[in-house]
């Protein structure tokens, strides 16, 4: 999502369409013959001796419990990321509620969504960098939802290092979309979260910021400070029952990294959705993904600064 203009919030929805009950229907009384074949089991398959009896039958007959709907609200819905996400929520028939900056990409994520199976899906067209209009947004996505159960998070900007070293002012676009307005909206759903005692927050950071290297210093410092806001939300609020998830991810092939060099190597896209989408079911605390990125940023860690300094990372 990219914070160049502002766009004045659109919301649309559907909702659940209400079906009839069918009419009862009462069967005809049997014949005295049919009621004594009843009896004596006549015209039954009998059953072989000497084969065990297979409870296959019975086991189909019990009817499954049906899985609850899970009401969803994603913030950045046009990131490559969320859209994979998105995809396989809507497959499993949750609830859902877009927001996005880009009004045609949103809208083709949300039909994509109706298409997949997703019980409801309501949109809104929104600039997330506009933080004053959170708390109005924020409350008429929930209300759309009739509640919440998870809130993700996948808004971000990579911005471009070079400008960023000269231009503090394109330092600070990098810094407020990935940071500032992100706090914004999680202390909001903090306390909405916490006043129920419930509810799920997935903010999506990265590995770059566990260590601050020159090829990405700003955006890896923007990501630095959301994981530290993160995790001191997460030690605020898990006793009042919210769950407050980190995800790391390292790089991943979407559109916002297809110029990358070696992106041809970067983690699919639809594999990093499938391990969110089970974490944040789970309610983990902190992922990586892929998973080896957690050996990875242990040994970056771990070069001593004197060292570090002098490689180019």
């Amino acid at each position: 999502m990219s914070p160049d203009s502002q766009n004045p919030t659109k919301a649309t929805g559907d909702a659940a369409s209400d079906s009839k009950p069918a009419s009862a229907v009462s069967a005809p009384a049997a014949s005295a013959e049919a009621q004594a074949a009843v009896v004596s089991g006549a015209g039954r398959p009998q059953p072989d001796p000497e084969q065990p009896l297979a409870l296959r039958s019975v086991r189909e007959q019990q009817e499954s419990p049906r899985r609850t709907a899970r009401k969803i609200l994603v913030l950045g819905a046009t990131s490559g990321i969320a859209e994979a996400c998105i995809r396989q929520w809507a497959q499993r028939g949750d609830a859902l509620y877009l927001v996005a900056r880009n009004p045609d990409r949103l809208a083709a994520v949300a039909a994509d969504a109706r298409t997949r199976g997703a019980s409801t899906v309501g949109s809104a067209v929104a600039d997330l960098d506009d933080t004053a209009a959170h708390p109005e947004l924020l409350a008429h996505a929930i209300n759309g939802l009739g509640g919440l159960d998870v809130a993700f998070l996948a808004m971000g900007v990579l911005g471009e290092q070079s400008q960023a070293e000269r231009s503090f002012s394109a330092a600070h676009q990098i810094l407020h979309t990935n940071f500032t307005a992100p706090v914004s909206l999680l202390t909001w759903l903090a306390n909405y979260a916490a006043q129920r005692h419930a509810g799920t927050l997935a903010v999506l950071s990265s590995v770059a910021g566990e260590r601050g290297r020159r090829s990405n210093y700003v955006y890896g410092s923007s990501k630095a400070g959301l994981t530290a806001f993160v995790d001191g939300l997460r030690n605020r609020i898990d006793r009042d029952g919210v769950r407050v998830m980190t995800i790391k991810p390292g790089p991943v092939k979407t559109a916002m990294t297809e110029a990358m060099k070696g992106s041809e190597k970067f983690a699919d896209v639809e594999s990093v959705a499938s391990t969110l989408v089970k974490a944040i079911d789970r309610g983990k605390d902190v992922v990586y993904v892929p998973g080896i990125w957690r050996i990875i940023m242990a040994v970056i860690r771990a070069i001593p600064e004197r060292i570090f300094k002098k490689l180019n990372l």
